[in-house]
């Protein structure tokens, strides 16, 4: 039987009431600690509804308790959520997931951390999820624009951007954006100038981003409590997962479109991609014809590289963080380790590439590193021999992989030096998804192509394409079912 105590305040009116269940004695013949839980009425409730309340609260707790859950009233979310981030980590979940999980935790903390694992209820989320679309609730709220020539300060500064890139902690996508006179974070542009040793007032102009947070970005903040939650429910402290039971639930927007690039926008790529250096030919082409992502093509390693039988094997992604610097680890998903066939013409411009590659290394001489310290997906540093197909030319840096945003940097100034539309190279990925779908090959073989996790992935991403194909079921339909065939 639960025994009910009410709490009092000074007045002596009862604020809320602890229910505690017993549970048997020790070997010793001391009793056990009791579970234990409070219970705090609504203001407007009246006495009758707080006494027949309290007594289902209590019969309730005393139920769980014969069940097996031992709820911990102390614990609070970020407590817990702390422990569960621990359990993934060492469960073998890559960097970069924990690094996106700590920054939403950031947010979600501030709402709910304080309120006591075994408390959370839908009620709570659905206000922790309408605060979160509130405006203003941005991190990072500042935006920043260079209103001088920042990519002539770095010059002058004795700088390349990949060098500031690394000395700031700014990606090098983000200094190619602001350069380009786009919009970054003020915690960025801080850190640029920092670098820099120059007042941010004197390179940027600062406004305020008072814009709500998407809805896809409030869906991964709920997606991340509920995964604390079914933590706690699996380990039996709470009798449900609260962010399960959420009426409406947040739903992201519909994928917007992707970009790729027509046919005639390829042609023209490739046309003046063959003035271009034999490395970035060599990168560029194996994004166009492979559709990899861009960190997959910069950890290939010669090793993956099989002439014999025109593949490639895709087993290593080369990834940037603030804390680990350059690193590399497993590609995104188990499934995104895939054999990649490739075809005569590929294979020869690899060729010509292996051939330039081992010139190198040989005029290089002792410049060159044959062994490279390299941290892998937990920041451990290992030593193995330099084999990245893509490497560093700097006598420094001989040997070592270059940094996997060095694409997105060149094609941005190849693009521009050549009057091309824009080219980051996940555009390339779409663009072989495009031309794959429209010209009959089932999905099934593309999502495999592509490595993603499942076939619905696929369809979700590339939506907007499949269904121009409607019009080729629409010419069939008609030829077979439909219309006569010429006798």
């Amino acid at each position: 039987m639960a025994n009910i105590t009410p709490r009092k305040n000074k007045n002596g009116e009862i604020t809320s009431y602890t229910i505690r269940v017993y549970h048997g004695y020790d070997g010793e013949g001391k009793r056990l600690k009791p579970y234990t839980m409070s219970y705090k009425p609504a203001p407007s409730m009246t006495r009758k509804q707080i006494e027949k309340e309290v007594q289902r609260q209590a019969l309730l707790f005393e139920e769980q308790c014969k069940l097996g859950y031992s709820p911990d009233n102390k614990q609070t979310f970020a407590q817990y959520a702390a422990y569960v981030l621990r359990r993934k980590e060492e469960a073998g979940t890559k960097h970069r997931t924990l690094a996106r999980y700590r920054e939403l935790l950031e947010r979600i903390n501030a709402g709910i951390g304080h309120i006591k694992l075994s408390d959370h209820r839908p009620q709570h989320l659905t206000e922790q999820y309408s605060q979160l679309r509130q405006a203003g609730i941005r991190k990072n709220s500042t935006k920043a624009t260079a209103t001088a020539d920042l990519a002539g300060l770095i010059a002058a500064r004795g700088f390349t951007k990949k060098k500031l890139s690394e000395l700031s902690g700014v990606s090098l996508s983000t200094m190619n954006t602001a350069c380009g006179g786009k919009k970054i974070s003020g915690e960025k542009a801080e850190a640029i100038c920092k670098a820099l040793k120059m007042n941010v007032s004197k390179v940027f102009s600062m406004e305020q981003d008072s814009r709500p947070l998407s809805e896809k970005t409030i869906q991964e903040h709920h997606r991340l409590i509920s995964l604390v939650l079914s933590y706690a429910e699996n380990e039996m402290l709470v009798p449900y997962n609260a962010a399960a039971k959420i009426i409406n639930k947040p739903k992201a927007d519909r994928t917007h479109e992707v970009n790729y690039f027509e046919p005639a926008q390829l042609d023209r790529i490739r046309e003046c991609l063959e003035k271009e250096p034999l490395k970035w030919q060599a990168i560029t082409h194996l994004l166009i014809v492979t559709g990899c992502r861009r960190g997959e093509i910069m950890g290939l390693k010669w090793s993956a590289v099989d002439f014999e039988n025109n593949q490639i094997k895709i087993n290593n992604n080369l990834l940037y963080s603030k804390e680990f610097g350059v690193y590399q680890d497993s590609t995104k998903t188990d499934t995104s380790d895939r054999t990649v066939k490739l075809a005569q013409e590929t294979m020869g411009l690899l060729r010509a590439y292996r051939t330039w590659w081992e010139q190198l290394r040989r005029n290089s001489g002792s410049a060159w590193h044959s062994f490279i310290e390299i941290p892998d997906g937990k920041g451990i540093k290992h030593t193995e021999r330099a084999e990245f197909l893509f490497v560093k030319e700097s006598r420094a840096d001989m040997g070592f992989p270059m940094h996997p945003d060095s694409p997105t940097d060149w094609l941005d100034k190849f693009s521009a030096r050549n009057g091309l539309p824009h080219i980051n190279p996940h555009a390339f990925r779409h663009t072989l998804a495009s031309v794959l779908c429209l010209n009959g090959i089932d999905i099934t073989t593309i999502s495999k192509w592509l490595g993603h996790k499942n076939v619905t992935t696929t369809m979700n991403i590339y939506e907007h394409i499949l269904d121009k194909g409607k019009e080729q079921v629409v010419d069939c339909v008609a030829d077979v079912i439909l219309r006569k065939k010429a006798e």
